[in-house]
């Protein structure tokens, strides 16, 4: 196997969120087609330990799929921000917790065939709560979680969201 040829691409749909290709693709051995491809700004996310071993978590709806879950904090990466910046931001836009630094600790890229979205997730391990969340819509409770609950949520469902995901599943992992 090898890459694949590119020979164009052409946007269908653009907006300041989300954009939409058609390529006009070449696998090596196979002949040409138009694939279409979704791209979206980068997201980062924070996972917020407290010294207590909880998270913070926010409930939430997500209209597109109809579901309520708990999740992380985390939204799109703003032009010119760094990543860092964007998870911290969006801790406090979210849940008016405060934290000031953040470690990597995830990254995905969670439908690599049809997008170039990536996923970057961050731990925090300090938060002071500063005042209600900016974002009022982004959920309807934020609660901290004791991590030895976060694997039963996730087998129950109750936390389906990927990044939130796969940046809990990779604190667990660590965490010891």
């Amino acid at each position: 196997m090898s890459e694949w040829t590119i020979h164009g691409s052409r946007a269908i749909h653009t907006s300041p969120w989300v954009e939409l290709d058609l390529v006009d693709v070449e696998p090596r051995g196979h002949p040409r087609y138009e694939h279409h491809l979704v791209k979206w700004a980068p997201v980062a996310a924070t996972v917020v330990l407290s010294e207590r071993d909880q998270v913070l978590m926010m409930w939430r709806h997500r209209f597109a799929t109809d579901t309520w879950n708990w999740e992380i904090p985390s939204g799109i990466v703003e032009a010119g921000e760094s990543l860092e910046a964007a998870a911290i931001r969006e801790v406090e836009e979210e849940t008016g917790w405060r934290v000031t630094t953040v470690e990597p600790l995830a990254h995905n890229q969670p439908a690599g065939g049809m997008s170039n979205a990536e996923h970057h997730v961050f731990l925090a391990r300090e938060a002071t709560y500063i005042a209600p969340p900016v974002d009022t819509h982004e959920a309807d409770r934020i609660e901290w979680i004791p991590l030895d609950r976060i694997q039963e949520m996730t087998d129950r469902r109750e936390i389906v969201a990927g990044v939130a995901v796969t940046g809990l599943l990779q604190l667990l992992a660590r965490h010891p």
